[in-house]
């Protein structure tokens, strides 16, 4: 195989620690995991052929550290990060590594993570590897095969474009503010303010728009997927209104937390239609409180495909075998 792409590597030190650990049932991922994460995927990566990485500076040293065992036929850059522990620095470091030649990244952490990420660079190819609480848009994959995939792709033995798939991606326009987006779901509640982020109370819900509904998922998705799923092959979303007199679904809203909503309707929506919404309410992206709709404030939500790719690990490594990619020839 020929190198011809850096594989980037970002790893979230605060992820899988916030306050559903206390308030649900969440898993802890202590950043001694996610080192090690880290180095099982870039072992892959290597035995597959990758040659070049190049990894955000994080505020736990956890990327760093995971590369320090690379053989001296290997290349390592570093990308400064701004370190000030919050999403900024995943969106800056996003924003330098679309100005490398890093072909793909891999992501730990869960849906707030890609989410960031995507702000920074929209249109990236992505392998996210869940160490995060929504872990929806995140694979439950080995790293070290993870890894292997990324390292196939890197190398040239596949081409981005029989790998990679254009996920969904809900674009919010806010009267007056910066737009935002969401990878997952968009969600409007009644809160008067951001608060701890975390969506752990359904009383508060007031609409939820989804990518994807998935009834064997955990979050706002699994609202959807249990009434009418939506697969991450539809070009549709699904909106769901919530009603004090509608239908009640008990839905697994965190980890380890199942509560009762009440749903007054549910619809598709197609990548030409806006749902739009009227403040005063608290708008939720991929999990997490974020922004504050005042009295009268108006937004609209889109969903499209106009934005990142992810990198398919089962195609990348079943065309791997049939090239016989990973053959040793004496």
């Amino acid at each position: 195989m020929t190198v011809s792409a850096s594989i980037g590597i970002v790893a979230n030190p605060a992820s899988g620690k916030d306050v559903r650990r206390l308030a649900a049932q969440a898993s802890v991922f202590d950043n001694r995991e996610k080192a090690a994460i880290v180095s099982r995927a870039v072992t892959g990566a290597v035995s597959a052929g990758a040659r070049s990485f190049i990894y955000v500076d994080d505020t736990h040293n956890i990327a760093s550290s995971a590369t320090l065992s690379l053989p001296s036929c290997c290349s390592v850059e570093k990308v400064d990060s701004i370190k000030t522990s919050s999403s900024l620095d995943t969106i800056r470091g996003a924003e330098a590594l679309s100005k490398t030649d890093c072909i793909a990244t891999m992501i730990l952490g869960g849906d707030g993570t890609s989410r960031a990420f995507v702000k920074g660079w929209r249109d990236a190819v992505l392998l996210p590897v869940s160490t995060g609480t929504n872990n929806v848009f995140p694979h439950f994959a080995e790293a070290t095969v993870a890894g292997a995939a990324l390292g196939v792709l890197a190398a040239g033995g596949v081409q981005l474009e029989e790998v990679v798939m254009p996920v969904k991606i809900i674009d919010i326009e806010i009267e007056g503010e910066e737009p935002d987006i969401a990878l997952i779901d968009a969600v409007a509640t009644s809160d008067q303010f951001v608060g701890s982020r975390a969506l752990l109370d359904a009383s508060a819900l007031k609409k939820i728009f989804l990518t994807r509904a998935e009834p064997a998922a955990v979050g706002m998705t699994s609202v959807g997927g249990l009434l009418m799923p939506v697969t991450t092959d539809e070009d549709s979303g699904l909106v769901l209104d919530v009603s004090e007199s509608g239908t009640l679904v008990h839905a697994p809203i965190a980890p380890g937390m199942f509560q009762s909503v009440s749903i007054g309707s549910v619809n598709k929506v197609s990548f030409d239609e806006l749902v739009e919404l009227q403040g005063p309410c608290v708008l939720a992206f991929d999990g997490e409180r974020e922004r504050v709709l005042k009295a009268g404030q108006k937004a609209t939500m889109s969903v499209s495909r106009n934005g990142p790719g992810v990198l398919n690990i089962e195609k990348t490594m079943q065309l791997a075998a049939e090239r016989q990619l990973f053959k040793v020839v004496e």
